[in-house]
């Protein structure tokens, strides 16, 4: 075994909720007070809170003294100026934020955002010590065409053509089949498998780049009856979780069984 994959043997597993548009602060404080009382003594995970604008104040009051981080579910490719309902980098950091989801595919179609778009947001987070979950992903018509890797392979090189592989060190990635995302319907661990290692080879081919590797993800209709079989894949460092995330006992299962597949 070389020292990359030792590495990933012993590496913690991420767990990240995307609360996505749900949410009130009656609602917010129970989720997230059963998330302190029931993970944060989790040794092998860490669990990561991504909630809509408005309410980073809250998550961060919350979480502040724990074990728990939090980030946010977009920021702009500007650092400020006329751009009307965007929200900054330096605001982020404002309330603590240590990450920031870009690229989801609910986000880039609906606001039709390019991967040009999002590889200068994905550089914004990155200067500004902000962890982006960079989402990458293919259609159901992709998977059939068998032009998954393609597409893939497109969002990342328009990163990298633009800041070179190394600005993925200690990024994360995040694998969501867009034919997966709140469908029920998840990706088998063949097909997350083949995808993982393929992001994995493309961005771990300098030295540097296998020093401080890049998180890979699987996000995707990840539950309980799938999370513990997903994240014992190899070069799957853990899940993006929707809908799963706004259920306080769904989502520490999903949080153990990262914690049991450790090792």
């Amino acid at each position: 075994m070389n020292n990359v994959a030792r590495m990933k043997k012993t590496a913690k597993k991420f767990v990240i909720a995307n609360w996505k548009m749900h949410g009130n602060l009656e609602q917010n404080q129970s989720l997230l007070t059963h998330y302190v009382n029931q993970l944060n003594s989790l040794k092998q995970t860490q669990v990561v809170v991504c909630v809509p604008y408005p309410y980073l104040s809250q998550v961060q009051s919350v979480l502040e003294h724990t074990d728990l981080a939090w980030g946010a579910q977009n920021l702009a490719k500007n650092l400020n100026g006329p751009f009307t309902g965007e929200v900054s980098a330096e605001m982020l950091k404002d309330f603590g934020c240590e990450y920031v989801i870009l690229g989801h595919s609910e986000r880039a179609t609906a606001y039709c955002e390019s991967d040009e778009n999002i590889a200068q947001k994905f550089m914004m987070a990155k200067q500004h010590g902000i962890t982006p979950i960079l989402c990458v992903g293919e259609t159901l018509i992709e998977r059939e065409a068998g032009v998954m890797e393609l597409k893939v392979g497109k969002q990342l090189d328009t990163i990298i053509d633009l800041y070179g592989v190394d600005v993925f060190n200690d990024a994360i990635v995040s694998y969501e089949p867009i034919w997966a995302i709140g469908t029920g319907l998840a990706a088998s661990p063949l097909q997350a498998q083949a995808m993982h290692q393929f992001i994995f080879d493309k961005l771990t081919q300098s030295k540097e780049a296998q020093k401080n590797r890049v998180k890979i993800l699987y996000g995707g209709s990840v539950n309980p009856q799938n999370a513990l079989q997903l994240f014992k894949v190899e070069n799957i460092d853990g899940g993006l979780v929707g809908k799963c995330s706004l259920s306080a006992p769904a989502f520490e299962d999903i949080c153990q069984a990262a914690e049991l597949s450790v090792g």
